[in-house]
């Protein structure tokens, strides 16, 4: 379903997010697993509350706005539902590490592929499945 309540988000700042969500992920997997816990913060504020109230979007899109770098307006719907998969599969990176399990570098990973697929391809694999959901699952009109 398409958010129309929520002012649209810049393409550029967008694949600029996921590139900094590859470099946390990388620097994660490096040295601390505790730097999950910043991309569980902005998944959380970005997939929840919206774009507009992370203070790291709003300054990389008024960045990317003063040097005409935004690309197009994309709908902040299907980005704020592959925010709430970044703030689930962080959270579980980090809460695996404290519990003390190895197992925390697999969402790790598993964010650097799919980060990586938005920022290099354009292609955003949560979005799609935001897509896929509403074609099959359509909301019911009041």
């Amino acid at each position: 379903m398409l958010r129309f309540d929520l002012p649209p988000v810049w393409s550029h700042v967008a694949r600029w997010e996921a590139f900094l969500t590859f470099c946390i992920s990388g620097l994660s997997l490096l040295f601390t697993p505790w730097l999950m816990a910043i991309l569980a913060v902005q998944g959380l504020v970005r997939g929840f509350w919206g774009h507009y109230r992370c203070p790291s979007h709003r300054i990389w899109a008024g960045v990317f706005e003063s040097r005409g770098w935004g690309g197009k307006r994309e709908n902040a719907g299907a980005k704020m539902f592959a925010n709430k998969v970044l703030f689930v599969a962080s959270t579980v990176s980090v809460v695996a590490y404290a519990l003390g399990s190895d197992i925390w570098r697999v969402p790790c990973m598993v964010l650097m592929v799919f980060s990586t697929l938005e920022w290099a391809f354009s292609f955003c694999a949560a979005c799609s499945a935001y897509g896929l959901w509403y074609r099959v699952f359509p909301p019911k009109m009041q």
